[in-house]
């Protein structure tokens, strides 16, 4: 248990698409499988209840986060303000998921997805492997932010529209903006917009500051298209069906 919160880990550091890595992610996929599973079967209490577990698990283990940063003397205002998305997403998506909101559901579905796959799939979990505790707070983090939108859209039957898209790339666009500058201020990265982070990630393979941040923005609307794409073509098959009737 001393080596499960410690911060100067002995144990094995954590490799990109390890066993653990790979079982971790293959869990996350099959919770977000049993949603289609279960969006039938589900009953008002039943659904309540997973809205509010959910959320649950994404207050506590984001605090948890802050406490052990915290007492491990590393929490800074440069590194643990609820910038980043993933971070800002924690909270939205609770709170999503105990109102139900809509407005939130546009910016989950898009950047709260897009922004937790990232993680998911290179997560900045430094040497801290299997089984210490930062290798689950980032796969549970991250794993339920994607499974809070993955429920609003498979079980609560939300969608996003063209119009939700636009929002999204627009408001996004802003909030970049000012994270920008908030890191100008504090000497901070939120969003790593000042720089690439130290740790692997998909922007290693970018070309340097500052233009890895265009790519980022072309990469960002190529992954909006993607997950918008079923809704797209559902909505081609409706307009198909409707002509042919």
């Amino acid at each position: 248990m001393g080596q499960f919160f410690t911060k100067d880990y002995t144990g094995e550091p954590f490799r990109l698409f390890s066993p653990s890595h790979l079982t971790a992610l293959g869990l996350v996929l099959l919770v977000n499988l049993f949603l289609v599973y279960w969006r039938d079967k589900a009953t008002p209490e039943g659904r309540r209840a997973f809205r509010y577990g959910l959320a649950a698990v994404l207050l506590v283990v984001e605090f948890s986060w802050h406490l052990w940063n915290w007492t491990t003397g590393q929490w800074t205002a440069q590194t643990m303000l609820p910038l980043h998305l993933c971070s800002l997403f924690v909270f939205l998506s609770a709170l999503m998921l105990v109102t139900k909101s809509y407005a939130i559901y546009e910016f989950a579905y898009f950047l709260g997805i897009a922004g937790a796959m990232q993680a998911l799939l290179t997560p900045d979990a430094g040497i801290y492997g299997f089984p210490h505790f930062r290798f689950f707070q980032v796969i549970l983090s991250h794993g339920s932010i994607v499974t809070a939108a993955v429920y609003m859209t498979v079980v609560e039957g939300c969608r996003p529209t063209w119009r939700s898209l636009r929002r999204v790339a627009v408001w996004g666009n802003v909030y970049l903006i000012g994270v920008g500058i908030l890191n100008a201020l504090l000497g901070s990265n939120y969003l790593f917009i000042a720089h690439k982070p130290e740790t692997a990630s998909l922007l290693d393979v970018l070309p340097p500051w500052p233009w890895y941040i265009l790519y980022m923005e072309g990469l960002g609307a190529v992954l909006f298209m993607l997950l918008y794409l079923p809704f797209a073509l559902r909505d081609w098959r409706a307009r198909v069906t409707a002509e042919q009737a």
